[in-house]
């Protein structure tokens, strides 16, 4: 396989070098150059101290104490005359080594190190543990092109060691493995679900990222289920582990848990609330449970003890109101069902309940839980209803819409405006739900007085 580097990194390198410093790409860069994906982040490491780095490159900037300075693609453009790719901000990082990690997440004492393999030395997994020169040799000294070879994801050293020092590692390693579709070695595994309890002492932001990651990976139920295996989910979503074996009637074959990893596998959105929503939408029927002898098993208002919890949920995750508030009307509202029976008015209800920017929202998660279920993804009722709520979105969903206004009921009635107003249009509007062919001007100027409020 032949790799290639743009040539404003070839320039970030050579200009390093030739102030007479060694400069590597280094971590997911050169793993995803030897997978052949696009590189989205240009990291670099070299000898340089920052004070170094900052003399050599125009408007870069240094505030951390972790020996990187920072330069936008931009200004490497301008100093350069090279066209770059990503937009993005390069960072280039002092060779480093690391000791003390008192908060599992990051390092007490931080010093400068001697060379690249000893910076290599304290990152987290092999296929991150790699590094290129200008010539496009690779440096690899934990066999990190070996374990890419064989889909592996693996901690560099002692595991252990590893997720002490960063606790976030262990969702890092799910999150990766989802992305790529590789496997976990043993040992490593091993070593998540001994240290899984570390994982509360990290932020819930960076968990709530981690996991969005992992909802939004190619394979988002091999990651949840490595959560589960590995005794992360205990700790980050119990209420989805007290879905296992709850059983299920009718039409399932499945218990909620199996039933809401195949949902979660079968949503077509790629957006990672939409999936988090298709995998928590049963979430609350173990809650509500109930079978009587010879009666079917039920789960009545499942959806709404599910809502609820989704607060709680969106609570420990940090998730922004605007996510929150989509999870909670995804869980709260997935119910819904079809009849060719149903009026206007009824899927005019739907619609203003859920939102017209949320319907296709729904829909998908819809789908990811009739593929949960064993069915096909779509069905004559489900294309149907879809089909009708694109009919009713032309006609009149609020009062605003309707062909007369206030004004009209105070001109023809000749009275001033108050509640008679306002009760009047409530009733007219209600006509124009039961049937659109009535928000006609002419109909409803004559209606107005013959309505008694």
């Amino acid at each position: 396989m032949q790799i290639k580097i743009p040539e404003l990194v070839k320039l970030v390198l050579l200009n390093l070098e030739e102030a007479g410093f060694e400069a590597y790409v280094v971590g997911g860069g050169v793993r995803d150059l030897l997978l052949n994906q696009p590189v989205t982040d240009w990291d670099f490491a070299t000898s340089a101290k920052p004070e170094a780095v900052l003399k050599l490159f125009k408007d870069s900037y240094y505030d951390n104490k972790f020996g990187t300075v920072g330069v936008a693609e931009k200004h490497l453009e301008e100093q350069f005359k090279v066209k770059g790719l990503t937009g993005d901000v390069y960072e280039i990082t002092t060779f480093r080594k690391e000791s003390g990690y008192s908060d599992n997440r990051r390092p007490d004492k931080i010093s400068w190190g001697k060379n690249i393999r000893e910076d290599l030395k304290r990152r987290d997994f092999t296929i991150n543990a790699m590094a290129m020169d200008k010539s496009l040799k690779i440096i690899d000294p934990f066999e990190g092109q070996k374990d890419l070879k064989n889909k592996v994801i693996r901690a560099v050293g002692d595991p252990n060691k590893r997720f002490g020092e960063d606790a976030l590692r262990m969702m890092r390693a799910i999150r990766i493995a989802a992305q790529l579709g590789f496997g976990i070695e043993t040992k490593t595994l091993e070593a998540i679900n001994k240290n899984s309890a570390l994982i509360k002492r990290i932020a819930g932001e960076r968990i709530r990222d981690e996991l969005l990651k992992i909802l939004g990976s190619p394979f988002p139920k091999d990651g949840v289920v490595l959560l589960f295996t590995s005794g992360l989910l205990n700790h980050i979503l119990p209420e989805m582990i007290e879905t296992r074996g709850v059983k299920q009637a009718g039409h399932h074959t499945k218990d909620v848990w199996d039933h809401s990893l195949d949902s979660l596998a079968g949503c077509p959105s790629p957006d990672p609330i939409i999936r988090l929503a298709t995998w928590l939408h049963d979430m609350g029927k173990p809650k509500v449970k109930s079978s009587r002898e010879g009666k079917e098993i039920t789960f009545y208002n499942h959806e709404v003890v599910g809502s609820r919890m989704t607060k709680i949920v969106s609570q420990r995750l940090k998730l922004g109101k605007k996510d929150s508030d989509m999870l909670w009307l995804l869980v709260r509202w997935h119910m819904f069902n079809y009849d060719p029976k149903m009026t206007d008015k009824a899927i005019r209800r739907f619609i203003k309940r859920v939102g017209i920017p949320n319907i296709n929202k729904m829909i998908m998660l819809r789908i990811g839980d009739r593929v949960g279920g064993g069915s096909k993804a779509t069905s004559w009722r489900l294309r149907e209803f879809q089909e009708r709520i694109g009919q009713v979105l032309y006609t009149p969903m609020q009062i605003t819409d309707m062909k007369v206004d206030g004004n009209d009921v105070m001109k023809t009635l000749e009275i001033k405006g108050g509640p008679k107003v306002g009760q009047i249009l409530k009733k007219l509007f209600d006509e124009v739900m039961e049937d659109a062919s009535k928000n006609d001007r002419e109909y409803l100027l004559k209606r107005i007085t013959s309505i008694t409020p």
